[in-house]
């Protein structure tokens, strides 16, 4: 917490213990589940400037859904401390359904007027069932993971620069977007360049633009 104040941040998240949603060890997701509320209260004691920097609390309970209202039972109980609440322990190998479910059991029962996120999530369908489950707020490697191996992100799928067909196409990478990236730059010419840092810099705005208009249109 200590750092996170220094440096400023405008949104903390509390210390939480994080079990893989692929475990199957019971004990851990009970251990991990009362921990985290255990933690949430020395975050909730050591955090300096409550009324500046908005402190999430974290969820954990993995697939359980007994676990998961427990957890979330505890935060609600902390609801004036927690400006907005975190879906964490999930998007770690569970099928996908059950993530559904963990996803739904969670958001509706969390307050309507407080921003929810689901932690770790990125991939673009995955956004737009969480939305329509009622998250608000996402994150994720995947956007920044993907550029950095010469693959846009598009409403079409993911766009692979180093293709020699990317060679000759001067159109931009999106022709809906206003990003820096799609207004200056054509595949060609990333194409090119693609074995250079600069172009993997550039092509790191485009993959987190198109999740931004994804998410505003799921609103």
């Amino acid at each position: 917490m200590n750092i996170q104040n220094s440096i400023g941040a405008d949104i903390l998240m509390a210390l939480d213990d994080v079990v893989s949603s692929a475990s199957t060890n019971d004990t851990r997701f009970e251990q991990a589940t009362r921990r985290t509320i255990e933690w949430l209260d020395r975050c909730i004691s050591a955090h300096r400037r409550p009324y500046q920097q908005a402190m999430f609390g974290i969820i954990q309970g993995g697939t359980d859904k007994y676990l998961r209202t427990t957890s979330i039972e505890g935060l609600l109980g902390r609801n004036h401390h927690l400006p907005g609440y975190a879906i964490g322990g999930l998007a770690g190998g569970e099928h996908k359904k059950t993530f559904c479910e963990i996803v739904s059991q969670c958001s509706s029962r969390l307050p309507r007027d407080k921003p929810r996120y689901v932690m770790g999530v990125g991939y673009p369908l995955d956004i737009v069932v969480c939305s329509a489950l009622g998250a608000d707020l996402y994150d994720c490697v995947y956007p920044s993971r993907t550029a950095r191996f010469g693959t846009a992100l598009i409403p079409e799928g993911v766009l692979r620069l180093k293709t020699t067909s990317m060679a000759t196409d001067y159109r931009p990478l999106d022709s809906d977007c206003d990003c820096l990236v799609c207004k200056n730059y054509c595949r060609a010419h990333l194409h090119a360049k693609i074995k250079k840092v600069i172009p993997h810099v550039l092509m790191l705005i485009t993959p987190y633009s198109y999740p931004l208009v994804l998410g505003s249109k799921c609103c």
